[in-house]
């Protein structure tokens, strides 16, 4: 046995050994105990493992790069989603390795959630920076102190709008608009969370902002939101409820749009569904399940969730450059007679992102490298 063992790499060893135990009974519970802590043996799973990801488009160094679109359920925060995500890669043999999401979602809030995994992590702040599109529900008639169906009711009101006198109102909250945040939000007032003072008893003072709404719609007609219909005022009908759908920019919150919309129809109300749809470049079609992401991890096709870093670029040209080129870009080096278009490109190479320029009369400064 003994002119085996040099076949075998450095082994992780469990804490009791195989003592009193025949050869070949200890060398059967060895590869039990390997196999069941994901060593690897020479020649083994692992070693072919390594190999298919080092030829992996999504994989840098043996690393994965790129993005897992989560549609996130409701009552999951975005923290806790980054942590199942990270326990899946573990759980999939992956090495550890930086991971982060695009944007804060809310517990009560579902849907597109982009999850940054290796040097996707770089582009984080574009995505928090991109435009998003979300569906949301307003009930009329009852407004709570956090804006939506978590809080307590603190203003109540008997009016009820039409579906028409609602679509009469949206042209106001189009274009750029001045926002009150809600006092339940993270921003910080002298250093301390909103929501953390507003908890203690505080009333924090919000100061408007602005922000941006891209486009405002409701999403179905009369008859298809008839389940929402409450009463009768002559020939029309009048809404407990209805459901919007909405692109804003960075900084935009639901719950003070949905209080804005109500008060501009002369009542109140709040948000009971929240379900982002967009996120920058990402959508639901390209989402997943937390439980699909598992089981394709549990089956070793976690590289077919995952999209590649670029995916988030996908409003930005791309700049082939050659490897001498590629080599300086690495190096943080400015480059000079390359023809590009002013602004922001993705210098590739052989189609592989080597860093994201910024292109001017003077040549490409770099302004984000990847390491891949």
């Amino acid at each position: 046995m003994r002119h085996h063992i040099g076949l075998l790499p450095a082994l992780q060893l469990p804490p009791e050994p195989f003592r009193g135990t025949k050869a070949e009974d200890a060398l059967v519970a060895l590869a039990d105990y390997v196999e069941q802590t994901d060593q690897s043996l020479a020649g083994g799973r692992n070693e072919r493992v390594d190999m298919e990801k080092a030829a992996d488009p999504v994989h840098g160094a043996g690393r994965i790069n790129g993005w897992i679109v989560l549609d996130k359920p409701v009552g999951l925060g975005s923290t806790q989603a980054v942590s199942a995500v990270k326990r899946t890669l573990r759980a999939a043999g992956e090495p550890k390795t930086k991971v982060g999401h695009g944007g804060t979602l809310d517990p009560l809030a579902s849907g597109v959630l982009p999850i940054a995994i290796g040097e996707a992590t770089k582009l984080c702040g574009r995505m928090l920076d991109s435009t998003k599109t979300y569906e949301f529900t307003i009930r009329f008639g009852e407004e709570t102190d956090t804006l939506d169906a978590e809080g307590q009711v603190v203003t109540t009101s008997p009016v009820r709008p039409t579906l028409d006198q609602v679509e009469a109102v949206l042209s106001r909250f189009t274009g750029e608009i001045e926002q009150v945040p809600p006092a339940y939000s993270a921003l910080k007032i002298s250093g301390k969370a909103a929501y953390a003072r507003a908890r203690a008893g505080e009333k924090p003072e919000m100061k408007p902002r602005t922000v941006t709404v891209h486009s405002l719609r409701a999403t179905a007609s009369p008859r298809e939101q008839k389940e929402d219909l409450t009463r009768r005022r002559g020939d029309a009908e009048e809404l407990e409820c209805v459901t919007l759908e909405a692109t804003v920019s960075k900084g935009t919150y639901i719950r003070s749009l949905a209080r804005d919309i109500a008060s501009a129809l002369n009542t109140v109300g709040h948000v009971t569904m929240l379900r982002r749809t967009r996120a920058g470049p990402f959508d639901l079609e390209s989402a997943i399940s937390l439980d699909f992401l598992e089981r394709s991890a549990k089956a070793r096709r976690l590289t077919e969730t995952v999209l590649p870093l670029e995916a988030a670029l996908d409003d930005i040209p791309a700049l082939p450059v050659t490897p001498d080129q590629a080599q300086l870009l690495r190096h943080g080096q400015r480059l000079s007679g390359i023809p590009a278009k002013p602004g922001l490109n993705l210098a590739t190479e052989g189609g592989r992102p080597i860093a994201l320029v910024e292109a001017t009369a003077d040549g490409l400064r770099v302004v984000r490298g990847f390491n891949l």
